[in-house]
């Protein structure tokens, strides 16, 4: 080690890693060296990304600089590429850092599954580039809907498939419905035409860590403004034309937003620590199991879900978030500051922005 002082490094500032970082920040001030390793200087808000696609907010109101808002942490850009947990090093494309304490935060990727048939009809909405990407081919499904003359094509640009009735997938479609029925309102030749929004999940309800009766609010919600809401049902076939449900129905569309597919950063395959569904298994303090000195959080950590034994935490933003500051916490604890303490959380209720291009932002919460 280059200081007396303890090295702590956090891999990835998403809403764990930024959460941790800030905790270990106030805990520790200068009593420990804290160096966050990132991919970009932004870490980003992504419950705004509705309001970045319907243009409420610009992408730079959702972005947050993480220079000069982590007092005392040394902001390292790079990619990891492997962690060396018996030398304790990280490495990355820019060298290598030594540790006392890691705190693995990697996150998820999104995965936009490419099928063949309408491979460049699929998007994804986990960052700000695909709510961008989203929102044009919006703009541009709609204006060649007001070209054609074909009511078959018409339908098809006209029709937007969600697949997936998670957080993002159930914004998706709620900025997206508001979003194009702004757009046909101000084009004569579309104020006629339908436009249609499905949402389908195979769960029973939308938003699974959301309470039932909150669920229900929010599907009769979507209904009211023209959103398809299909539980119970999934993908059943894809062709250049469109794709057929489960619930057999045929749905030409020249869009499928998928919302499924985030999956742990890959770089947790190969750490040789001890994983469970492709996420690092720690204990109910969030430190990896044979490696106390290393804690995971968020997506790439299987934490056990005290209030369902037996089961392991969701992937979520509201998991990340209390895990990323407990992790840090915990941390401090390890090196004499503080006392640690279990992950114990219930998700009672979430906040989905439900939001409108021409108004506030309505929220179930």
């Amino acid at each position: 080690m280059t200081s007396n002082r303890p090295q702590v490094v956090i891999v990835g500032a998403g809403v764990a890693g930024f959460q941790a970082a800030r905790t270990l920040s106030r805990r520790l001030g200068d009593r420990a060296e804290i160096v966050l390793v990132n991919r970009s200087g932004v870490t980003l808000h992504p419950e705004l990304l509705p309001q970045v696609m319907t243009g409420v907010l610009s992408p730079d109101r959702v972005s947050v600089p993480l220079a000069g808002t982590l007092p005392g942490v040394r902001v390292v850009l790079g990619t990891v590429t492997h962690i060396d947990a018996h030398a304790r090093r990280v490495l990355y494309d820019g060298g290598v850092l030594d540790y006392d304490r890691l705190i693995i935060a990697a996150g998820g990727v999104s995965e936009v599954a490419q099928v063949s048939a309408v491979s460049a009809h699929s998007f994804g909405f986990h960052d700000v580039e695909q709510a961008l990407r989203l929102r044009d081919h919006i703009h541009r499904q709609l204006a060649m809907a007001a070209e054609s003359t074909d009511p078959f094509e018409r339908a098809a640009h006209c029709t937007f498939v969600v697949l997936g009735a998670g957080y993002a997938g159930t914004a998706a479609a709620s900025a997206g419905q508001s979003l194009s029925q702004s757009i046909a309102c101000r084009d004569p030749r579309l104020r006629e035409q339908p436009i249609r929004w499905i949402l389908a999940d195979p769960a029973e309800w939308l938003l699974p860590d959301m309470r039932h009766r909150l669920s229900r609010t929010t599907a009769r919600m979507l209904r009211s403004r023209g959103v398809e809401v299909r539980t119970q049902t999934s993908l059943g076939q894809v062709t250049s034309r469109g794709l057929r449900l489960t619930d057999g129905e045929f749905i030409p569309t020249r869009t499928i937003v998928w919302s499924f597919g985030v999956r742990p950063d890959p770089l947790v395959t190969n750490l040789g620590l001890a994983a469970e569904q492709g996420r690092i298994r720690v204990d109910e303090h969030l430190a990896v199991l044979g490696h106390p000195e290393i804690h995971a959080c968020g997506d790439v950590a299987a934490v056990p879900d005290l209030t369902r034994p037996g089961k392991v935490t969701p992937m979520s933003g509201q998991h990340a978030l209390r895990q990323g500051g407990l992790a840090g916490g915990n941390v401090a604890a390890s090196l004499g500051y503080g006392s640690r303490r279990p992950y114990r959380y219930r998700i009672r209720g979430s906040i989905v922005d439900l939001v409108r291009a021409s108004e506030q932002p309505l929220s179930v919460a």
